[in-house]
């Protein structure tokens, strides 16, 4: 085989190399995008358990005082367990 068609064949593999090469750099831009996209709608749900759980607790927390028939010093320390609560949130919110 001579130079010429040796240099040939190794200019042809270079080219396919170069053309794979974009093939799987357009294919990690798609996966990328794809992971960010999936990391977003993960956050999303942490974030409506989050707060689907606040609800929850303030439900619990309202029908605690239908349910029963506490004293009012009773129903105050409940209020200020439930605004501690609050605030604790709110600074794990803010982090």
């Amino acid at each position: 085989m001579s130079t010429a068609a040796q240099l040939n064949k190794v200019i042809e593999k270079t080219e396919r190399l170069i053309e794979l090469c974009g093939a799987l750099q357009e294919e990690n831009d798609l996966l990328k995008l794809e992971n960010n996209n999936l990391a977003n709608a993960l956050n999303t749900g942490k974030n409506k358990i989050k707060e689907m759980d606040e609800k929850m607790r303030a439900v619990k927390f309202a029908k605690s005082f239908s349910e029963t028939n506490e004293k009012s010093i009773d129903i105050k320390q409940k209020i200020n367990e439930f605004v501690q609560e609050i605030d604790k949130c709110i600074v794990l919110l803010k982090k």
